[in-house]
Order: structure tokens, then sequence, then C-alpha cells
């Protein structure tokens, strides 16, 4: 197999946890109504069936890092494959709401430790000329899950009462795949230097990934473990990493107060909310699951030309507008025609190329080696932790408060990620990780 191809493989297979991630993340949306009426289940029991999955994600996104960097990233793909297969099978075949709700937090720590465990493994197999590109390709998988999942619901609505069973089971075969293509990828050379010293067997996979400069990238390596190993042991909150690791906070933090999860998890509700029929509102579902993958395709493609930062800013301002005027439609009480679905595509659009094309990208190249595998945890972890809280609170607070202000507060808080991307995020394109490292610190 050649060079390109190998690659390809590689960040594909590991991506292919993106994949069951986006899946996870959406199929949700199209059963919790069903689940509701159902199992016969209070505004409490529903909003914990539809973010169960979130506090999995949680789990797994805190302890990601530790089997990452202690079984190796290959080994942990291995586990969350598993987790995903096991939640798909056992979520269509529960009969119990309690059961139901295990297998769903099983399928969310798959989904918390895979946007720990393969955006790293990407990471550090990549050349730093397409870094970028191929750890967007985990996000793009993402996006690719969610329009799936969405589809899928779409075309799966009128198999009868047992619709919703065939909606999540689904998801066993993507799963299956992964568990098999992981077995048929190597380790990340990083880690098998820096953590087991297998220098020969590392500078092999590192001479297929960029022959010119595996040599020097082991001469780099060992040098920066010698210099570590004359230090104490590191810790991720020492005062030395205070820079990369507010960052990773103060990006995830954007990242879900920007409504995303909201507008994912609960689309179908909020287009009804607007005036569209059940069908209608799954089928414009499907619509924004098309717009995501389409942009953060022209994402993937540019992201190592244009830069991190400059994808920010664009976004940035393009979601200020939607959201202040889906907001303005709530207020108002104007959703005449396409008003609200057509706003919300737009969004969508600026929130691909923006913020869900670079976020895993960034937190991954930020952080030193010896402290990359906790620092992913720690910007996973953040996400997941505000995920949780959006996906958890927006039922309840836009009944009270109304659909206006929830996206008036959403919109207020990209001006502030504006604001952070203009003056806090440094650009980190087509340099090594290593030398991202010394840029971050240096800004």
């Amino acid at each position: 197999m050649s060079r390109t191809r190998s690659l390809f493989f590689w960040s594909i297979t590991a991506a292919l946890g993106g994949f069951l991630f986006g899946f996870d993340t959406a199929v949700i949306s199209g059963v919790e109504q069903t689940l509701q009426d159902y199992w016969h289940l209070n505004p409490f029991q529903q909003g914990l069936t539809v973010s169960i999955a979130l506090f999995g994600t949680i789990l797994g996104s805190m302890f990601g890092g530790f089997p990452a960097d202690r079984l190796g990233r290959r080994k942990t793909l291995f586990w969350i494959a598993l987790a995903y297969f096991f939640s798909a099978l056992g979520t269509a075949l529960a009969h119990d709401w309690s059961l139901f709700l295990v297998f769903r937090f099983l399928g969310g720590v798959g989904v918390g430790a895979s946007s720990v465990a393969a955006p790293l493994y990407i990471t550090e197999i990549a050349p730093a000329e397409t870094r970028g590109k191929m750890v967007a390709m985990f996000q793009f998988n993402i996006v690719f899950g969610i329009l799936v999942a969405y589809l899928s619901n779409y075309l799966l609505r009128d198999l009868g009462p047992n619709a919703w069973r065939w909606m999540l089971g689904v998801q066993a075969a993507p799963a299956a795949v992964f568990l098999v293509t992981v077995l048929n990828i190597p380790e990340s050379p990083r880690w098998l230097l820096l953590k087991r010293g297998l220098v020969e067997e590392a500078r092999r996979i590192f001479a297929i990934i960029n022959p010119a400069t595996a040599d020097q990238t082991i001469e780099n390596l060992l040098v920066s473990q010698s210099a570590a190993l004359t230090e104490a042991q590191p810790r991720l909150f020492s005062g030395q990493y205070r820079r990369p690791v507010t960052l990773a906070v103060l990006f995830a933090i954007f990242n879900q107060v920007s409504g995303i999860n909201a507008i994912i998890y609960y689309a179908p509700r909020i287009f009804e909310m607007t005036g569209l029929g059940k069908s209608s509102a799954l089928l414009s579902s499907a619509g924004i699951g098309l717009i995501n993958l389409v942009f953060t395709l022209l994402a993937l493609q540019v992201i190592d030309r244009f830069g991190r930062r400059k994808l920010m800013l664009v976004g940035s301002v393009g979601l200020i507008a939607t959201l202040g005027l889906v907001a303005r439609a709530f207020y108002t009480q104007d959703f005449a025609g396409f008003t609200v679905p057509a706003l919300l595509f737009v969004y969508i659009a600026f929130f691909a190329f923006s913020q869900g094309a670079v976020i895993w990208v960034f937190i991954s190249e930020i952080f030193p080696n010896e402290v990359r595998a906790s620092g992913q945890a720690l910007g996973s972890l953040t996400h997941w932790l505000m995920a949780a809280v959006v996906a958890f609170s927006f039922p309840s607070v836009a009944a009270y408060l109304g659909g206006g202000m929830v996206f008036l507060f959403f919109s207020a808080m990209m001006v502030l990620q504006l604001l952070f991307a203009w003056k806090v995020m440094p650009e980190t394109k087509g340099t090594s990780l290593e030398k991202v490292e010394r840029a971050v610190f240096a800004h």
C-alpha cells in the first residue's frame, strides 16, 4: 500500500469513531418523542432520556486520556468500537426504561472517549502540512454520521410502533465495521516512542508518514523526552501549561454556547414550534445534516490554507447574525414561510465552516507531547459538560423564557467568541506539533 493510501486508511479508520459519534448524537432526535409516549415519561424523565448519553460522554472524555496513554491510542479505539456496538444493540432491544438508559449511557461513554482518542491518533500520525485536513476528517465524519442518522430516522419512520428500535439498532452495522478496521492500523508512533521507548518501530511508521522528516522527527522527540525527564513529572494544571489549558477550555465552552447541540438534539421539536408538521420537521432536520456535511467538507479543503483563526473569525460573524435573526423571529412570532428553518440552515453552514471544523484540530494541536492526551481529555470533557448542560436545560429554559431569549443568549456568546478568535487565539496551521508548542507558549 502506498504512503498516501496508508495515511488515508489509518486516518479514515480512526475517523469512523467520529461517524459513530455523530450518529449516536443525532439519532435520539427522531425517537425522543416516541420514547416519551412509549414509557409514559414525565418531563424530568424525558430530559434524562435525551441527556443520559451526554453524561456518558462526560465520563468517557474525563477518563479517555488514561487508556490512550496506558494502553495506546489503537487499543483505546478498539474498546470504543465495542462500546458503540453494544450500545446500539442494547438500546434497540431494551424493554425496560432503566436498561435503555444504561445502554444509552454506554454509547455516550464511547462518544466521549472517541472525542479524545481519535483526534489524538490522527494528530500524531498526520504530516504537518495536511494535519488540519486530516484531523478535520474526524469532524467531517461526525457531521456525516449526523446526516445519516437524520436520513435514517426519516426513512424508517413508517415501520410501525417499533420503528424507533430500528432507528437505534442500525448503528450496530457501522460499529462492527469500525471494530474490524481498527485492528488493521498501526499504533501512534509518538506513543510508541515516548510511552514505550520503541524507537525503531516508531521510526518505521514515521518513515511511512514522511520519509524525508522521519529521522528529524525522532531526534526532536528524543530531545524533548530527555528534557522532560530532567524535570518533575508533568502535570496538566501546573503553571507552565496555563495558556494551552485556558485556550482549550474557552474554545470548548464557546463551541457549546453557540447552541449547536440544542439545535441538533431538538431540531424536529424546534421546527414544530415554528409550525411545521412532524414529517416536515424530520425532513428539515435532514436538511440541517446535509448543510452541515457540505460546509464541513468545504472547511476541510481550506483549513490548512486559510488557517484555523481565519475560519473562526468568519464563522463568528455569521453565527452572531443568524442567531440574532432567529431570536427576533421568536420575539415577534413571525414564522411565515420558511424563515426560521432557512436561518438555521445558514447558522449550521457558518458553524460547520468554523467551530465545527476547527475544534478537534485546534485542541489536539496546542498541547505539548507529554500532556497531549490529558489536554485533549480536558478539552473534550469541557465540551461535553457544556453540551449536557445545554441539552438538559434547553426545553425547560425555552418553555420558561421563550425561544427568543434563548437564541439571543447564544448570539451574545458568539460576540465573545469573536473577541476570543480576534485577540487571544493563536494560529497553528502548517507547522510541526513541536513548533506549535513553542508558538503557543510564546504568544
